[in-house]
């Protein structure tokens, strides 16, 4: 393919250049030139083009020698319409840079083409909310734009505004990625939209969707989504909980399976999550699919073997309970809060029991955790094994929910583990204060009768000595 190019591409610069001698050639019929040389008459004929001075003016704005060749060669001997559309994309803000390869990249038509009907193309834009500022980056990245009419355009954009885009969103869509709205056939745009419905997704939320990930429409359905469907299904994960994850994190439908998917759901195996915890992570925090494994993921989980007092038989289950843990940052984050649980007294050993049974005690900071601890041991006057025993305390509020449940139970003269303090709904508390108070009502009444039944001896207990 690349020596048929070559070929056809040498064919059409002979003729350039045989039609460029002829004329010299010619020029001998002149009377001025009967008597010059055929090299006088060549060179005439070039400066008369003009093909000199444009190749400096636009080597000048940055253009390639071999752009400018085939820009020529495009032009068709309209060697100024050359110079003109140069001057249109400088009026846009492309850049210098890109100028040269937006011009061969925006179709055949488009050095014919009038700065009336490009300018239309671009007033349009402005206004669905593609900022002025913007239009040079945005026509750089797509140049095929600048091949279709101004109709065809308006069908793509409709395509989006029909979703439910506002001009803002629409704007910054284009913006992020330009091929969204140029690149793509609309058959292409119309199927992939399609498709994404399935997951039960309405036109808005596939909207919502390409406004923040526009990207997508760069995905294949057979080579991409299809195969990670089909991969997500075999570990259990439901339709359902697909379109959870394409919400939540739609660059999932982005990443490369084998590269990025496979290697890590086989890593969360190797530290013992099973097929349907894997499937839980997945669904619970589909982000953890874009971190790195060796950058992200592996650090956090040796981090969490290391110096958390995670077991390795324990590992799994942390990661199968808390994967947010995984896109912590290590010295920021994780490092902190181990040493503040330290700095209490707790064990290392201890440490990592609680990690194992509520994972996401590391995630809280330390300004957090600071006052409840301090409320737990100077106003609850409860002890340091009672945390180690109930370590999701700290997940509870403060004012919320830890201070007044606490006043109840002193007002009531109620005492009860951290668990049942907190670990129940506002009713499910107040039936349990209300059945104590009851029980102990009933208790204290039972005993009351009980010491009724024999006043005598109570008197006599008073005034007897006890015999020996």
């Amino acid at each position: 393919m690349i020596m048929q190019a070559l070929e056809i591409r040498r064919k059409v610069t002979q003729e350039v250049f045989k039609d460029a001698m002829r004329k010299a050639a010619n020029l001998k019929r002149l009377p001025e030139y009967s008597n010059s040389t055929f090299n006088l008459r060549a060179k005439t004929v070039i400066e008369d083009s003009q093909v000199v001075p444009l190749i400096r003016w636009l080597k000048h704005n940055s253009l390639s020698y071999p752009e400018i060749a085939k820009l020529i060669l495009m032009s068709r001997g309209t060697l100024e319409s050359i110079r003109n559309r140069v001057e249109w994309l400088k009026s846009v803000l492309v850049k210098g840079d890109f100028i040269g390869d937006a011009m061969l990249k925006s179709g055949d038509n488009f050095l014919q083409r009038s700065d009336a009907e490009l300018d239309e193309i671009v007033e349009y834009l402005m206004s669905n909310g593609v900022r002025r500022e913007w239009m040079g980056f945005v026509l750089s990245r797509c140049p095929k734009l600048l091949s279709y009419s101004l109709e065809e355009v308006k069908t793509r954009v409709q395509f989006y505004l029909d979703m439910g885009l506002d001009e803002k969103d629409f704007g910054t869509m284009v913006f992020d990625f330009p091929k969204a709205l140029g690149h793509y056939t609309l058959e292409e745009m119309h199927r992939k939209v399609d498709y994404l419905k399935e997951f039960g997704l309405e036109s808005k939320d596939v909207g919502k969707l390409l406004a923040f990930r526009p990207e997508l429409m760069a995905c294949s359905i057979e080579e991409r989504w299809q195969p990670l469907v089909k991969y997500l299904y075999y570990y259990g994960i439901t339709r359902e909980g697909m379109k959870r994850m394409l919400i939540i994190k739609p660059m999932v439908f982005c990443i490369d399976l084998e590269m990025n998917i496979v290697p890590k759901v086989k890593f969360f195996q190797d530290l013992g999550v099973h097929n349907d915890g894997i499937a839980n992570m997945l669904v619970k925090f589909p982000p953890l699919l874009t971190y790195s494994l060796y950058k992200k993921i592996r650090p956090v989980v040796i981090f969490l073997m290391t110096k958390a007092g995670v077991t390795e038989e324990s590992i799994g289950k942390v990661v199968a309970l808390g994967p947010q843990l995984l896109g912590c940052n290590i010295v920021h984050k994780l490092e902190v809060n181990v040493k503040y649980y330290l700095s209490l007294g707790i064990r290392l050993r201890q440490l990592g029991e609680m990690i194992a049974d509520f994972p996401m005690l590391l995630r809280y900071n330390a300004d957090v955790l600071r006052p409840k601890y301090k409320y737990l041991r100077r106003t609850m006057v409860r002890t340091l094994p009672d945390l180690i025993e109930f370590p999701r305390f700290f997940s509870y509020s403060l004012e919320g929910r830890i201070i007044p449940r606490h006043k109840v139970l002193v007002e009531n003269q109620i005492n009860v583990k951290l668990k049942c303090m907190l670990a129940c709904t506002d009713e499910e508390f107040d039936k349990m204060v209300k059945n104590m108070i009851r029980k102990r009502n009933k208790f204290q009444s039972s005993g009351m009768k009980a010491n009724t039944t024999h006043p005598q001896s109570l008197i006599t207990g008073d005034n007897t000595t006890p015999q020996t």
